[in-house]
């Protein structure tokens, strides 16, 4: 199986736990088979495992999609580890997708009715992570971390995610969308969304640095 076909094959977990929410589905092709969308905050290391083993068949799939960030620093870490933790004990493929993708994803229809927009989630250190999405939900822009005076120069009408009602109030114009990331959207992602070999995107710089190696 491929990046380019695994979109549609099998049957597919998919796992996201970038932001507060702690989501996974399952899916037989594009069939939902089962989900569970918690909202949690914090403690995705104690509740994912046990949201998978919920799922139908224990969540047993023939590949596994893992949402990859940025978002969260320990929610990307906790899903892209158990992702690859299960794809090696049921020697099956893994591959990954952009958090902010899957929340664009989710408002697929809206993005569609307004010519594109743009996904705001919080980033952390009073920083917002922030992406354009085209019609087709493709990325018109690259992912920044900015600070909130800086993200609201960027002029679309319609912005979606976990900070999209803060950035609509403080830019005093457009649409907001709050939603968080759900493991449902996942079908309404272009294939070019998909890659293998899932790892981190933490979105910006690690907060700690290694120390400095003594001459």
């Amino acid at each position: 199986m491929t990046a380019s076909t695994a979109s549609s094959d099998g049957r597919r977990l998919v796992i996201d736990s970038a932001s507060e929410a702690c989501s996974v589905a399952l899916f037989d092709g594009a069939r939902l088979i089962d989900f569970r969308h918690d909202v949690i905050g914090r403690g995705h290391a104690e509740r994912l495992v046990p949201l998978i083993a919920e799922l139908d068949g224990g969540g047993r799939a023939d590949a596994i999609f893992v949402g990859c960030g940025p978002g969260s620093f320990a929610g990307v870490r906790i899903g892209v580890a158990a992702a690859r933790a299960l794809a090696l004990g049921w020697q099956v493929p893994a591959f990954g997708f952009s958090t902010l993708a899957l929340v664009a994803a989710g408002a697929a229809d809206d993005i569609a009715g307004t010519h594109g927009g743009l996904v705001v989630v919080e980033g952390g250190h009073g920083q917002w992570f922030v992406q354009s999405f085209a019609v087709d939900l493709s990325p018109a822009a690259d992912v920044r971390s900015l600070l909130p005076d800086e993200a609201v120069l960027i002029d679309n009408a319609l912005v979606v995610g976990n900070r999209a009602d803060a950035f609509v109030a403080r830019r005093g114009s457009g649409t907001a969308l709050t939603m968080l990331p759900d493991a449902r959207s996942f079908p309404r992602l272009p294939a070019a969304a998909i890659f293998a070999g899932p790892s981190p995107n933490y979105g910006r710089a690690p907060d700690a640095k290694p120390m400095a190696v003594p001459a």
